[in-house]
């Protein structure tokens, strides 16, 4: 018998789709009117909002949609009757797969121009991430999985990753602070994050726990808002008003046993799926993590930074602590990372927001926090069980 190898994706998807238009809501204005006791909108709202916006970025009627990928808080038949339009090909997806599912489908022609549409009312409806009003059931089963136990938060559960993890690795857990002080810095200089203090490394220290040893600055906020992204064919992709940002490379690789009780985070902390999902991306793009730009990472815990920065090539296996004290990853850094603030800081959109950091970064528009001559952006989600990479360039 032969010898196991693990697939690649087809290098035929490589550039083979670009984002043309970006929009999003106004995170800012309804994080104020929502602590003011108002409801803006609902979930299919803030998605049509940031619809509407992606458009005019692209500079197209919405005639021209033929394709709709949703994400996972909407339907997807509802949100196309909302928008009014009447996709031919449609799905529902988190964030990093829609991006992923439009590619394939633009690719084999199944659609030529995909709205990737997001809309969430979770802090206005007051939706629970942890609690005895988390137990969701099936489609939730790592929340309540270790209910037993008194665990039902998210953040209990990264709390248990980052202590295992500290052991396994050497990391000082002082040094985590470095992620949340270097995302408010980015924050500071973006008109659409909500948090825009910057904070300094002794405030995050002195900050309370919510879950020993994570504090305050390690959770994410929790926010209403939208996003859209307009992608197509990178033929088609060339005759848009702006620059294209092209779709590079994909890489995925699962860790399915024991995924539903979260064991490859509480114990590799997906090492070995980020690792594989590196290699997949990399090789497809034909270059690796000292040609990136920018490093994008789905952070709804600071902790998830230090894990991206060893299983994907940035620093060695170990080495993280070090990496964020004297390479750094804030501005000025060696490498810039969450640069839009990310979820910490910027707007909990379940990993969306980051793409539109990527776009608008690789074209330039961030003002105060560009970076200079973004050529190549790198985005990792590391999430119940898979990893999953996408690089865009320019």
């Amino acid at each position: 018998m032969s010898e196991w190898k693990a697939a690649s994706p087809s290098k035929a998807l490589r550039r083979a789709a670009a984002v043309v238009g970006v929009g999003n809501s106004d995170w800012v204005g309804d994080w104020k009117r929502v602590r003011n006791g108002e409801k803006p909108t609902d979930s299919y709202g803030y998605g049509a909002i940031a619809f509407r916006e992606a458009l005019a970025d692209a500079g197209i009627d919405k005639s021209e949609i033929d394709g709709l990928i949703v994400g996972p808080t909407t339907a997807y038949e509802r949100m196309s009757e909302v928008l009014g339009i009447d996709p031919r090909w449609g799905d529902q997806a988190d964030a990093v797969l829609s991006v992923a599912q439009a590619v394939t489908a633009v690719q084999a022609g199944l659609a030529e121009t995909i709205a990737l549409v997001y809309g969430n009312d979770q802090r206005s409806a007051q939706i629970q991430y942890g609690g005895p009003q988390a137990m969701g059931g099936d489609a939730f089963l790592s929340y309540v999985y270790h209910s037993p136990w008194g665990l039902t938060s998210q953040g209990a559960l990264y709390a248990l990753t980052f202590r295992a993890y500290c052991e396994a690795r050497g990391f000082d857990p002082l040094d985590l602070g470095h992620v949340a002080v270097a995302q408010r810095a980015w924050s500071s200089m973006n008109p659409n994050a909500v948090m825009r203090k910057t904070i300094t490394l002794d405030e995050y220290r002195e900050s309370r726990y919510i879950c020993e040893p994570l504090r305050l600055y390690d959770y994410c906020m929790i926010n209403d808002g939208g996003v859209a992204l307009i992608v197509t064919t990178a033929e088609r992709a060339a005759r848009f008003k702006k620059p294209p940002v092209y779709i590079e490379a994909l890489g995925r690789r699962d860790l399915n046993r024991g995924a539903t009780s979260l064991e490859p985070r509480l114990t590799d902390f997906y090492l070995s799926a980020q690792q594989d999902c590196a290699r997949q991306a990399y090789e497809m793009a034909g270059f690796g993590p000292q040609d990136m730009d920018l490093f994008q990472v789905y952070d709804s815990f600071s902790v998830h930074v230090p894990l991206a920065l060893e299983g994907y090539g940035y620093c060695e296996v170990g080495e993280a602590g070090r990496f964020l004290r004297e390479a750094g990853i804030g501005p000025g850094g060696k490498l810039p990372t969450n640069t839009g603030g990310g979820h910490l800081s910027e707007s909990y959109m379940q990993g969306w927001a980051h793409q539109l950091e990527c776009v608008r970064q690789l074209r330039g528009e961030c003002g105060e926090r560009q970076v200079p001559d973004c050529r190549h952006a790198h985005y990792t989600s590391d999430v119940a069980g898979k990893a999953v990479s996408i690089i865009y360039s320019r």
